[in-house]
């Protein structure tokens, strides 16, 4: 096993609600096995959370016998170390991310099949992404608004000053785009109230976590008509009885999931109990994005749009039209 950490900076500083970076550090895990087959993953971590790049590669490195281990036992055609198994030796967060979509990409090839087909999606279908505008000037917003103007689906992020402002520009400069507004926790449920009939009007299909994370229960009070997503709330399936009540959308990302894994597993139960599903990204590069969009094969909202908030990409990555992403191809994951 082999980890790695890179940083890969924004074309653009990246500003939300809880401030702004120049770049993404992120950790890569890399699998080999004996025959020379190769699984690559991805991980940010989950900073709200106090996670760092070295705190994940810390987490990784304590696990490194028994990752080993179960890749030397799939390699003398034994059991391999499995998902259940890696989700014991780590909690949920970036750095079991990494090393279970590298034993995904790993698993697909040493079977000589697919993520999709693993995953019980053998049929995988091209996703639409949303766009993200960070907090910034009129000026910087409404150009990027114009900018992707014939892009269906514009998130723009805010806080509790700068709402609906960034919201009446990016709704001028592109009036047939739907808008997805993120607040990252930054309103209370008054606010929201005061603002959602004209987040109505103005285009708005979905607000992302209004409210700060455990405080959730003051979303009863909640009377506006667009949907809201659950994002910070819930990290995992442990997370889902709290909120399935007060929202209607369940934001599923996978360095908060711990991997594809629990991602897959928390969209399905999301699913089953009436909710829609949103899955997100922590602005990775393509190879982050590629297990997001298996999981996207299960979602209504779709937020993958990493690599273009970079100034580059990695090799072999996901090609983007218009919002319309391209499946990753062998070459890079899965």
């Amino acid at each position: 096993m082999r980890i790695d950490t890179e940083s890969w900076v924004y074309k653009v500083p990246f500003r939300v609600s809880r401030g702004a970076e120049a770049a993404l550090d992120v950790v890569v895990v890399t699998l080999i096995d004996a025959d020379g087959h190769i699984g690559r993953g991805e991980a940010a971590g989950v900073d709200y959370d106090g996670e760092t790049v070295p705190l994940l590669c810390a987490q990784i490195e304590a696990v490194r016998p028994a990752v080993e281990s179960g890749i030397e036992r799939a390699a003398r055609g034994r059991a391999a170390i499995d998902f259940a198994a890696l989700a014991e030796l780590l909690p949920a967060g970036g750095a079991r991310n990494a090393v279970d979509c590298a034993l995904w990409d790993l698993t697909a090839k040493q079977r000589r099949t697919t993520v999709w087909e693993l995953a019980r999606l053998p049929y995988p279908r091209r996703l639409t992404t949303s766009i993200t505008l960070g907090i910034d000037t009129d000026e910087a917003v409404a150009a990027g608004a114009r900018h992707y103007s014939e892009w269906p689906l514009i998130k723009v992020k805010v806080d509790g000053e700068r709402h609906l402002d960034a919201v009446r520009l990016v709704h001028a400069a592109s009036p047939a785009a739907g808008i997805i507004v993120d607040p990252n926790q930054a309103w209370s449920c008054d606010l929201l109230n005061r603002l959602a009939p004209e987040l109505k009007s103005l285009g708005v299909v979905l607000i992302e976590q209004p409210v700060p994370r455990g405080e959730d229960e003051t979303l009863r009070g909640y009377s506006g008509s667009i949907k809201l997503a659950a994002d910070e709330s819930v990290a995992d399936r442990a997370g889902l009885a709290a909120v399935k009540d007060l929202y209607q959308v369940v934001n599923v990302k996978l360095d908060k999931t711990g991997g594809l894994t629990e991602a897959l597993a928390l969209a399905r139960d999301a699913r089953a109990l009436g909710l829609q599903v949103m899955v997100g990204c922590m602005a990775g590069t393509s190879l982050a994005m590629a297990p997001g969009m298996v999981v996207g094969q299960l979602a209504e909202f779709v937020d993958l749009d990493g690599p273009l908030l970079h100034a580059k990409d990695r090799e072999h990555g996901i090609e983007y039209d218009l919002g319309l992403m391209r499946l990753p191809s062998a070459a890079l994951w899965g």
